[in-house]
This record gives structure tokens, C-alpha cells and sequence, in this order.
């Protein structure tokens, strides 16, 4: 089959720090090429990729300091996808909605994963406004809010077989470990809460958007005084492997948006 995939541009294909989305997209890619598909990805002209690869901006939206409105470039790249529609027999979208309005004629041709929460007024809103196009859940419990959508199916989100390997058992499992990025919702905090009641050393790789600064410097920073508490900042693939296989346990003390905690 003809396939595009199209990528947020915040971050490469796959990501070379942190992103989530980026690395399921390029999965996914991968293994569409590996089993014979036709396959164009349209994402950052940094991205790595066996597929054919739709450059829409030079390098990863996030990590170009020289980019003031990020839109711009999804835009210009969503017109980009609409002019070239007719090479492909599916459209597959990472984008959340942004694509709706342009691509509402071709619903039937779409399909578009959806990444994040959806428990909010305003996501209940947009997705009841277009009811036509299809969407897939990573989980059957993300559907909950909006249980009128159009789902075609849930799909999980998986990883290749050998990305990681067990590291000796072993080892002198001495601290505990938090991956991901800091924002109000993942709990940090809660995390260095926990490490100093476990009387355990607490090692955080974490990235901190530009939107979650303010709540860095004034709730985390100074948190990590602690001497304790290492904060490594962003790390690669290839670093994971070694920073989760020899830490007692994974710290994600995520909590919902409606909680009182927040």
C-alpha cells in the first residue's frame, strides 16, 4: 500500500532526546517498510528514515532555537500533504486535530492515532465538531471521555524486540529512576518524595518544555538541592537502556489533571 505518514515537527524521527510520539511514529514506519509498504513520512528534515522522507522543516521545531511560531511549519506542511493526497491510499495522522478542517473531505482515506489525554471540555468539543473522521485509540481507556468518536480500533504502542537488553542481574541496584519530563502532572516532585522516604538515591532524566519552566524553577529546582537527587536532564535511546537496567525501579508517580494534588 501507499502510505504518509505524517509527523509532529517538534521533534525529529526518531527523536534524538526525548519524544514519545516521534519514536511510536517511527516504529511504525519502519516496520511498514520492512514489510513492503510504499511508505512517505512527512516530518523534520533531520529524521531518519528507510521510508521516502518529506522534509518539512530542516531540523526538529524544539531544538531550532532559530524558529519563533512552530505552526507556521505544520501548516505549510499540511498543505503540503493535501496537495499530494492523491499518491497515497491512507493518510496516517499524528497530529492530534489540526488536520480536521483540511482533510475532512477525505476522511474516508484518514486515519489519525491520537497520543495524548483527551479529558477536557475543549477535546470534547473539537472531536464531537468532526464526528466523520476516523480515529485510533493507544488505549481503550483514552476513549473514555469522548465515547461517541469514530474509533477504529485501539492499537498499543510497541517497541522492536531487541531496542533493549537486560542488563546482569547482578548488579549493585543502588537508586531509583525517573524518566520523562517535567511537568505538573508526572509528579516529580512526588518522586523525590518517595526516594527520600525509601532512604534511596533518586536520578531524574527529564527534558523541561519551555511552557513548564516557571514550574521548574519555582516547585523542582529547588528540590534538587537534595544531595540525593541527580537531575541528568534529556538522554538518547541508547542511553536508556543502561540508566533504567541498573536502577532499583522506574519512578512514575503520573497523576490526572483533575486531581486535588495539581
Amino acid at each position: 500500500m501507499r502510505i504518509a505518514q505524517i509527523a509532529p515537527l517538534t521533534e525529529s524521527v526518531p527523536p534524538r532526546l526525548y519524544g514519545g510520539t516521534e519514536r511510536v511514529v517511527s516504529n511504525l514506519t519502519e516496520e511498514l517498510v520492512r514489510r513492503g509498504h510504499e511508505v512517505t513520512l512527512f516530518a523534520s528534515g533531520d529524521s531518519r528514515t528507510e521510508a521516502k522522507l518529506a522534509e518539512s522543516c530542516v531540523q526538529a521545531l524544539r531544538l531550532d532555537r532559530r524558529v519563533t511560531e512552530p505552526l507556521s511549519y505544520e501548516v505549510m506542511m499540511l498543505d503540503e500533504v493535501r496537495r499530494r493526497a492523491n499518491e497515497f491510499e491512507i493518510l496516517h495522522f499524528h497530529l492530534g486535530f489540526l488536520h480536521f478542517p483540511v482533510f475532512r473531505a477525505l476522511a474516508p482515506r484518514t486515519v489519525t492515532t491520537l497520543h495524548g489525554r483527551l479529558d477536557c471540555d475543549d477535546m470534547r468539543a473539537v472531536y464531537g465538531a468532526f464526528p466523520e473522521m476516523p480515529l485510533v485509540s493507544i488505549s481503550n481507556d483514552q476513549r473514555r471521555p469522548i465515547p461517541s468518536g469514530r474509533w477504529a480500533g485501539t492499537v498499543y504502542h510497541g517497541l522492536p524486540r531487541d531496542l533493549h537488553t537486560p542488563t546482569a542481574a547482578d548488579l549493585n541496584r543502588n537508586y531509583l529512576a525517573f524518566l520523562g519530563r517535567i511537568s505538573p502532572e508526572k509528579r516529580v516532585d512526588r518522586a523525590i518524595q518517595i526516594a527520600s522516604h525509601a532512604a534511596m538515591p533518586l536520578k531524574i532524566a527529564a527534558k523541561v518544555d519551555e511552557h513548564d519552566e516557571s514550574y521548574f524553577a519555582s516547585q523542582v529546582r529547588p528540590l534538587l538541592d537534595n544531595p540525593d537527587v541527580e537531575f541528568i536532564g534529556e538522554i538518547g535511546e541508547h542511553e536508556k537502556t543502561r540508566f533504567l537496567g541498573e536502577a532499583r525501579a522506574l519512578m512514575f508517580p503520573s497523576i490526572g489533571r483533575s486531581r486535588s494534588a495539581w
